[in-house]
């Protein structure tokens, strides 16, 4: 009879216990209901107000360095819908100076980083590195020569120069050696919904004189600030955690 009794109150109690499969449901429901809202926020705010960005290469050197961590304004040119390149609010236009991350051209699964320096209509030209807009030459300063290391992390000079494209200025770099300089480009007319781009590191950058230019509907937003900044080529033993190789003096650096 005892035995009856336990057998009966073991099935009442696995009629009382849901599945493990049920339970696992439970489980995954409740953590959609806390942590749901909060995910679909910070996924809103990346598509819609501002997203983070490394970079991979030093076509922006000196202005932005490999191992720097942005912050890109995506209202910057306008109010997107979530998720889409769809525009609602449209709240401003690309400037020459801007520096702005976008879909590669070429791939648009790739974001790439450049400077504009011809929105649609401008003629542009380079001749003895020597950039030009509308027939007249872009303002420039030297002022030393600069050391960097490239993506292999091999140390490289360069010409550092001041120079201002409208009302932004801004530092740019010319291969010391002539036989490395980039040939003559253009002239050029920037088509209608389009700008033209160019990195800063200008005889080390793959940018619109090769690929041509960028759609508007490419552009994803425009660089802000530089969050954290990490030296890759220095030291290393202990990766992302060495101390040693963060750059804190660019943290907070505001991008012009």
């Amino acid at each position: 009879m005892d035995e009856s009794k336990e057998t009966l109150d073991d099935l009442a109690e696995d009629e009382r216990t849901p599945p493990l499969s049920r339970r696992a449901g439970y489980w995954l429901w409740d953590l959609l209901k806390t942590w749901g809202p909060a995910l679909l926020a910070v996924f809103v705010i990346r598509s819609v107000v501002a997203e983070p960005f490394r970079i991979p290469s030093g076509s922006m050197i000196p202005t932005l360095e490999i191992g720097d961590f942005i912050l890109v304004n995506k209202f910057a040119y306008g109010l997107r819908f979530p998720f889409t390149a769809l525009m609602l609010l449209p709240v401003g236009e690309p400037q020459r100076g801007d520096v702005i991350v976008f879909r590669y051209p070429e791939d648009p699964s790739l974001d790439y980083i450049k400077r504009i320096v011809g929105v649609p209509g401008d003629e542009v030209m380079v001749r003895g590195n020597v950039l030009h807009v509308n027939g007249i030459p872009v303002e420039k300063r030297f002022v030393s020569l600069f050391s960097f290391q490239d993506d292999a992390c091999v140390p490289e000079s360069a010409r550092l120069y001041d120079e201002r494209l409208d009302s932004v200025q801004h530092a740019i770099l010319n291969t010391n050696d002539p036989a490395f300089a980039l040939a003559e480009f253009g002239p050029t007319v920037v088509p209608p919904d389009t700008v033209f781009v160019m990195g800063d590191n200008r005889d080390n950058s793959s940018d619109s004189r090769r690929w041509g230019p960028v759609p508007r509907t490419y552009i994803k937003g425009r660089a802000m600030v530089v969050w954290f900044s990490y030296d890759a080529c220095k030291g290393g033993h202990l990766g992302p955690l060495d101390v040693t190789s963060l750059r804190l003096g660019r943290f907070g650096t505001v991008i012009h």
